[in-house]
């Protein structure tokens, strides 16, 4: 593999190159049903086969997580790209224009670079370890908010797991009553590059897939923050899982609201 900077730039230009295929209302039209609430469009299929086309051709040794694709050979003590082509499927299919494809780099189940592009603004957060972290080129913190009264905290409703519905609904209350204000964006990966970014100031969710929020970790931890499962605990990057996010400065007290109880 090529040193982690030349990487990590061709990461850059691949995914927001294939940002333009998020802006084709036709092909966002082309849906298909994988569960109940849980859907792909051609653009997601699309948006996948470019840029593992890409990465094959110039790194062709690491091997390839996709969100649409069976990942079940992969061995996670070697080298990795995961990568989710529509974080925010539900939002493409609705014109909401808040989906963004998330890609990392991951050796040794560690994350070592991660993109994530937003194309409706032409945003692209970008970190590397112990790079920094970056939007469009200029370096970004978390924020200094240092108490969860005055924060804004994300909410994810893992809408692919009704069962837990009881839970994301009352550990949301207690958030909503405890902080400045929650919010719902439909896409997790990007409401980690807010936090990495400084616009929010916390997030959870129950349920993540390693495809939603590998790139979102190192942007994190890199602009300052801190990203464990709801516990506390480090988090498996490869599996899902919960996720708890913030700016470091809220996470034990939005951690001990975790508890629907």
């Amino acid at each position: 593999m090529k040193n982690l900077e030349t990487v990590w730039i061709e990461m850059e230009k691949i995914t927001r190159d294939a940002g333009k295929l998020l802006q084709n209302g036709v092909e966002a039209s082309a849906i298909r049903q994988k569960g109940d609430v849980d859907y792909v469009t051609e653009v997601d299929l699309q948006v996948q086969t470019v840029i593992c086309e890409q990465l094959s051709e110039r790194f062709p040794l690491i091997q390839f997580m996709g969100e649409e694709k069976d990942n079940s050979e992969l061995d996670f003590d070697g080298t990795v790209w995961i990568l989710d082509p529509v974080d925010g499927t539900a939002n493409l299919i609705h014109d909401t224009r808040m989906s963004v494809i998330s890609l990392a780099l991951v050796k040794n189940r560690e994350v070592l670079a991660g993109v994530i592009y937003q194309p409706y603004t032409d945003e692209l957060f970008s970190a590397a370890k112990g790079k920094g972290a970056f939007l469009n080129g200029r370096k970004i913190h978390v924020s200094n908010v240092d108490r969860l009264k005055g924060s804004l905290v994300a909410i994810g409703t893992s809408p692919y797991y009704h069962e837990y519905a009881d839970w994301v609904f009352n550990v949301s209350k207690k958030v909503f009553l405890s902080c400045q204000d929650i919010r719902r964006s439909g896409s997790a990966a990007m409401d980690l590059a807010y936090i990495a970014a400084g616009r929010m100031d916390g997030m959870f969710e129950r349920v993540l897939q390693p495809w939603d929020i590998a790139a979102g970790k190192i942007l994190i931890e890199e602009a300052g923050g801190k990203m464990t499962d709801l516990q506390g605990n480090e988090m498996n990057i490869v599996d899902k899982g919960s996720v708890l996010a913030s700016n470091g400065r809220v996470h034990k007290e939005l951690q001990l609201l975790m508890d629907s109880k």
